[in-house]
């Protein structure tokens, strides 16, 4: 029989502390593990996943701001929001896209183009980021969509202000308009104050002015179910609305000019010379900028890229034209500030003109000539042989240095994107472009304003309102004032400080500006019927630009060719003494610009006399 050895208790009861030792060294370090844990998730990265829970329960809905309104001088409307609805989809709550756009086409009436913005613009986003498919719902179009609301899950009807120019074409061009935001347009914008905007302005004052006009976007904290639809709105921050502005522009000089232009292609602009203020800037013919608010079809788009009379063009902005003889007063200028003339000086006009040592004759626009002319005399019956022989006394370089001071040949600034360069003749300028000499036969036609000549119609108005204002230049805007909001009093903008001057001796201003009111007021001026019932005293001069070469050596006078063949323009200023509007018509085919020109432009200083001539301290605003 065996003996179980006896229990060393003692030595039992030492072992069991040990393991209860470790055991509880075991599990205070799982609890402090565990608290650890439980204090990195529940205080370190509080924020975090506070944030994670919150973005289950609660969605951030921007808040697109109200875009400011756009008002003429005298607070005529120019452009406002109206209200609408559109179509927006969650393209994280779409299970199958295609199918869902497909039947949103046969139900509502989706088409094609609205299909591929929606894709364009699905790129730049974050699927749980709505976007707008359809805008501008019809009542009809919101009514079919509301039965059918249960088949189109992530799909919602959306209120929100779209953009509407209530004067339509008439300021096409001008104002601009506002488009759906594209990949370009987020490329200049600041993105963190576009969240939940569809829209920024695309061209005109629209885009110049974007920054006023967009406003500060707001934000809604919504609680939303397990489907993310919407429960309760838990927090909101109102947007802040952008400001309105109040434009140079008078509404009635405008719509008279376009009016008188009776859907001639040209373009038109009038600038105060005491300030550089544009009053009118046209561009004929235009299009309706509301067409392109909510997306243009891609067959009226066609249209108007197809149209040959080119409604796209901003004709006043980056038209190209001859001046002609509109830029005889800017050349009788260089003359007497250079001191290549006086305005006693006299020439012999006999019909043509030669360079000494040359056959080749330049013609005057009369056969057998003006007989013995002053500067006066030419510039009223703009005598082509005075020109000639003045520009090539003055030569191609001072000629160009002296034309460059009144803002020929680079943009003018003013406040409006793509404004073109037009051309001043030079010798750098011929180099560059044909790699050539120049030639004095070149500095001869370039008196008359023809040749390489390039103009916009801004440009020659802009110089026009620096020669008006006895060569003081100012720079021409369009922005006149700004109102924070509806019911402020707008603020003026500061204008920019006038430019060096151009023309230092009076004498020679008023000798320039005698023989341009000639033109009007005289017996044998050009424009003499424009002048006939107006009550102050007009300067202006008259331009036919030939854009064909003559085919044959028979005397025929310039305005008894075809039309086809000239660019017509006129420009003027009035009063002629103390000027407070500058005009400058062009029109792209005409016969003379006394005959076709001229016309326009006496409506549109009628149109700017039927009205109280507001002085520095008028409220901004207040129609008259």
């Amino acid at each position: 029989m065996k003996f179980k050895p006896l229990k060393d208790t003692r030595q039992e009861a030492v072992l069991f502390v040990r393991r209860a030792l470790v055991g509880f060294a075991i599990i205070l370090c799982a609890l402090v593990a565990l608290a650890l844990r439980f204090w990195y998730l529940q205080v370190d990265r509080h924020q975090e996943f506070q944030a994670r829970s919150d973005s289950n329960r609660i969605l951030t809905r921007p808040l697109a701001p109200a875009r400011g309104l756009i008002y003429d001088r005298n607070g005529v409307l120019l452009a406002e929001n109206v209200a609408a609805f559109r179509l927006e989809i969650t393209p994280e709550q779409v299970a199958d896209m295609e199918a869902l756009l497909a039947d949103l086409a046969a139900t509502v009436g989706v088409n094609d183009d609205d299909v591929a913005r929606f894709k364009a613009l699905r790129k730049g986003k974050r699927s749980y980021e709505s976007l707008p498919l359809r805008l501008k719902l019809s009542e009809e179009e919101i009514a079919r969509f509301a039965v059918n609301r249960w088949r189109f899950t992530g799909v919602d009807v959306v209120p929100y202000l779209t953009r509407y120019y209530p004067k339509g074409k008439e300021f096409g061009h001008l104002v601009g308009y506002v488009g759906r935001i594209d990949a370009k347009d987020m490329e200049r914008l600041d993105v963190s104050r576009y969240a939940g905007t569809t829209h920024a302005g695309k061209t005109g004052i629209e885009r110049s002015y974007e920054e006023l006009l967009h406003g500060e976007p707001g934000y809604e904290l919504v609680e939303v179910n397990a489907d993310r639809r919407p429960l309760r709105v838990l927090d909101r921050v109102a947007p802040k609305p952008g400001k309105n502005i109040y434009l140079t522009i008078d509404v009635r000089i405008q719509e008279a000019g376009e009016d008188a232009f009776a859907d001639r292609a040209g373009a038109s602009v009038a600038i105060d010379p005491r300030s550089g203020e544009v009053l009118a800037m046209i561009s004929v013919p235009s299009f309706d900028p509301n067409l392109f608010v909510n997306g243009i079809g891609s067959a009226d788009y066609k249209a108007l890229l197809d149209s040959p009379d080119k409604p796209l063009l901003d004709r006043a902005l980056r038209g190209a034209y001859m001046p002609g003889s509109t830029i005889k007063p800017f050349i009788a200028t260089a003359g007497l500030e250079l001191g290549v003339r006086t305005p006693t000086d006299t020439v012999l006009s006999t019909g043509e003109f030669h360079i000494p040592g040359q056959k080749r004759g330049y013609r005057d626009i009369r056969a057998g000539g003006h007989g013995t002319v002053d500067l006066q005399q030419s510039i009223a019956q703009s005598v082509n042989t005075y020109f000639y022989s003045l520009a090539l006394d003055i030569g191609i370089d001072g000629l160009t240095d002296f034309m460059g001071r009144f803002g020929f040949g680079r943009p003018t600034g003013i406040d409006l994107v793509g404004e073109g360069s037009g051309v001043l003749p030079s010798r750098s300028w011929k180099r560059a472009r044909f790699n050539q000499p120049w030639y004095p036969g070149e500095t001869v036609i370039a008196g008359i304003g023809q040749g390489y000549w390039v103009v916009t119609p801004l440009q020659l108005a802009n110089g026009l309102a620096t020669l008006a204002a006895r060569g003081i230049p100012h720079q021409p805007h369009l922005l006149l004032a700004v109102q924070d909001s509806l019911g402020d009093v707008p603020e003026r903008q500061p204008l920019a400080p006038a430019g060096t001057p151009v023309i230092r001796d009076p004498a020679h201003w008023a000798a320039v500006r005698d023989g341009m009111i000639a033109v009007v007021h005289g017996p044998t001026g050009t424009a003499r019927t424009i002048g006939v019932g107006f009550p102050l005293t007009i300067a202006g001069k008259t331009g036919t630009a030939e854009r064909y070469s003559r085919t044959t050596e028979a005397w025929e006078h310039i305005s008894q060719v075809a039309i086809e063949r000239h660019q017509v323009l006129f420009e003027a200023f009035t009063p002629a003494e103390d000027a407070r509007i500058a005009v400058v018509v062009a029109l792209e085919a005409g016969r003379a610009g006394g005959r076709d020109a001229a016309p326009i432009a006496r409506t549109m200083l009628d149109a700017w006399l039927d009205q109280p001539q507001p002085d520095s301290g008028t409220t901004v605003g207040a129609a008259p």
